[in-house]
């Protein structure tokens, strides 16, 4: 009887570790919360209710999707109607960078205008993505100039930000630089980043941005269309990369990499399978670094198992997402921004 006891006590434990574990997603229900004549690549969750976006047309705003109010300014500059692809925000600020030149970046002002707090002119001018590691201290990156990548950090809130000299990179590839698609391809944790570049390179600080490494992927990088288009990291050891061809968006070969040893090296994993091209994937909080969505506009797929296998979820297209937590995500491409609940 107490060998009897011992078993059914086994296997009720074993029936609730499975049940712990099926929080796997099979379906993903698209709610749309805002649509307008834009291209949307940029979003910031901002609190619980609000989402901010950034876009072509010079066009920025905040959304709180749970009421359907929604606030649209213009920013110019002169006679010049910037695109904006990449967004951050701090506790107290939201930034927004354009593509081109001039590159403009701007913050929420104190006397509630948008503050243009860099500007930068030439023709080779592209930035591409940004973010901060906290309060104080942010980075963007921009496509190479005179040998290496463009990189402007601030550490005083954002309120001045200064180019690294190329004395201080690597020497970048020729014509190497990042995707300005999803605003995804940096991510910071602790004192780290991390950026996916066209080349398939991963530039690596762990201080910050005083000091940087380039380190080679296995994904494919030989066309000018072609390389990481987005990296994200659920841990200082876990990461995934993920790009492809944009022009040949069925090829799903040597476009995806992950690495369990923050990002020292990287191995290709599910080559040859789903999903081809995609400009954004994140992971999905409080999974243990085990699943992962990735979209664009061939869709939206999932993985259960670290990206081994994964599976087509929707075909609707978007450009970029974020997670609310960890079933809930906002997701932003042409013309909308949409609410996702994975199911």
């Amino acid at each position: 009887m107490r060998n009897y006891l011992v078993i059914v006590i086994l296997l009720f434990l074993a029936s609730c570790v499975d049940n712990k574990q099926t929080g796997k997603f099979n379906t993903v229900e698209i709610q749309t919360v805002f649509t307008d004549s834009l291209s949307i690549r940029t979003i910031e969750i901002m609190g619980a209710n609000n989402v901010a976006f950034a876009a072509n047309k010079g066009a920025f705003g905040l959304l709180n999707p749970e009421n359907g109010q929604v606030k649209v300014n213009t920013q110019l500059y002169d006679s010049i109607v910037p695109e904006f692809r990449a967004t951050s925000h701090n506790s107290s600020d939201f930034f927004m960078l354009s593509i081109g030149s001039p590159a403009l970046l701007y913050k929420t002002g104190d006397q509630g205008e948008m503050q243009l707090v860099y500007l930068e002119e030439d023709e080779d001018v592209f930035y591409d993505a940004m973010t901060f590691w906290n309060n104080q201290e942010g980075i963007a990156v921009g496509d190479s100039m005179n040998g290496c990548l463009s990189i402007i950090i601030t550490r005083d809130g954002g309120y001045s930000w200064n180019k690294i000299p190329c004395s201080s990179l690597p020497k970048a590839e020729k014509g190497e630089g990042a995707f300005a698609a999803s605003n995804t391809n940096i991510k910071v944790l602790g004192n780290k980043a991390w950026i996916g570049t066209s080349k398939g390179n991963v530039y690596y600080t762990e201080d910050k941005g005083f000091s940087w490494q380039s380190i080679k992927t296995p994904i494919e990088s030989g066309l000018d269309t072609q390389g990481i288009f987005s990296v994200d990291f659920y841990n200082e050891n876990i990461g995934f990369a993920i790009g492809g061809d944009y022009t040949q968006p069925h090829i799903n070969v040597a476009n995806k990499a992950i690495t369990t040893d923050g990002g020292k090296t990287w191995q290709l994993i599910a080559s040859g399978t789903l999903p081809n091209f995609r400009s954004c994937v994140q992971f999905v909080p409080s999974a243990n670094g085990e699943q992962l969505v990735a979209l664009g506009f061939k869709g939206i797929a999932y993985s259960h198992d670290s990206g081994a296998t994964w599976k087509q979820l929707s075909n609707e297209s978007f450009y970029t997402m974020r997670f609310l937590n960890d079933s809930i995500a906002y997701a932003a491409g042409k013309n909308r921004i949409a609410k996702l609940l994975f199911k």
